[in-house]
């Protein structure tokens, strides 16, 4: 369709216009920040060069509205952009990275409906970042032969879910505290019996959560450590049976057969280098690292619910009757908003929407049991 034969553009082309170039500024500010943070050089200069892709995207829809009479301002990252660049230059890339490739994989037709956009390089370039990203975080399939041969042995040293685990987990504490908290105070309790119970609940959540998360992080290195066995010894027995696989899995990536079955060759020659290769592309983890240490996502599991389940009690140690339910009241709405604003990081939705569902979830909680302990007051009293 050419220039004159494409209608005006209404208000809702503006707006979509206007979307998809915070869209673009938002992932080139963040493969910016990631680029910094990435201590291999080469994949720094690949985030550097999608962030350049973008800028190129978010050129052509200010190119858009002008042509639609509107004049563009510079344009600056929104908050869940700066938020996660920040993550990723603090923590690393990998932090992040799980949450932009969702995103990439997302977004990556986003550009197929759009008649602007239907006869350029942006929808074959945000079908490319979606693999890209989607190797990159540990994802199989995708690019081809020399952007694998960049990758090929790239640490994972953070889970797809750390992000989402983190919110998770204090949100638990959070809700389960500030729900009991609430029934004892609903019984009208004494100041001192709220507080123990509340502290104890505290306690009891995080060593519950701690233990849980213990025994399923051990649970699942055991598991891996007896998979790994079984692949050195298949190894070991079937040295070109797994030599043929590895070629395999090269070939479905994308290498020509003869370079794909070089490579295989090659690896195997070594076994410890052959393990380490089919622990990563047959069973997707690092033969050093079986999941992480059991011993640190116990603790985390345990400061992240406490942080969460903290919120509702404390008050009651400083404050006595109704003032202490307002303040924890307040004090949890607050941090209910603030989870719903981290759970945005992740889903990318609206900053009221998910921040108001967590508060209205998190008070309906809050006021039945409230109820009942009120009427279980009541019952015990009379």
């Amino acid at each position: 369709m050419t220039e004159e034969q494409r209608p005006s553009p209404s208000t809702n082309d503006i707006n979509r216009y206007r979307n998809f170039r915070q869209d673009e500024i938002d992932a080139a500010n963040l493969y910016r920040a990631m680029a910094s943070a990435e201590p291999r050089t080469e994949i720094a200069e690949l985030y550097l060069r999608l962030a350049a892709s973008e800028d190129r995207h978010a050129d052509f829809w200010v190119n858009q509205l002008q042509q639609s009479g509107i004049e563009s301002d510079e344009g600056h990252p929104s908050w869940r952009s700066r938020v996660l660049a920040w993550i990723a230059i603090r923590f690393g890339p990998e932090l992040v990275l799980p949450t932009i490739a969702a995103q990439e994989q997302t977004g990556q037709t986003m550009y197929d409906d759009s008649p602007e956009a239907s006869e350029t390089e942006l929808p074959r370039d945000e079908r490319s970042h979606a693999r890209i990203l989607g190797v990159l975080s540990g994802a199989r399939g995708g690019v081809e032969g020399p952007l694998i041969s960049q990758l090929e042995g790239r640490h994972r040293r953070v889970g797809a879910n750390a992000l989402r685990a983190a919110v998770l987990g204090a949100n638990d504490g959070l809700v389960s505290n500030l729900s009991l908290v609430m029934a004892l105070a609903g019984a009208e309790l004494e100041n001192r019996a709220v507080l123990i119970a509340g502290l104890a609940g505290l306690l009891a959540g995080s060593i519950s959560m701690a233990l849980g998360e213990w025994i399923s992080v051990q649970s699942s290195r055991e598991l891996l450590e007896e998979q790994l066995a079984v692949e050195a010894e298949e190894i070991r027995l079937m040295p070109e049976e797994e030599t043929e696989e590895l070629s395999l899995i090269y070939q479905a990536k994308g290498f020509p057969e003869n370079d794909a079955r070089k490579i295989a060759e090659q690896l195997m020659s070594n076994e410890a280098t052959a393990l380490q290769t089919m622990a990563s592309e047959e069973l997707g983890l690092e033969a050093t690292s079986l999941g992480g240490s059991a011993w640190v996502a116990a603790f985390a599991s345990f400061s992240l619910f406490a942080i969460g389940a903290i919120g509702p009690v404390a008050p009651f140690a400083f404050f006595d009757g109704s003032l202490a339910v307002i303040i924890s009241i307040i004090v949890s709405t607050l941090m209910l908003f603030a989870i719903g604003a981290g759970i945005t990081l992740v889903t990318g939705r609206s900053l009221l929407h998910s921040g108001g569902r967590q508060i209205g979830f998190g008070l309906t909680a809050a006021a039945i049991t409230y109820g009942i302990g009120h009427l279980i007051g009541i019952s015990i009293s009379g």
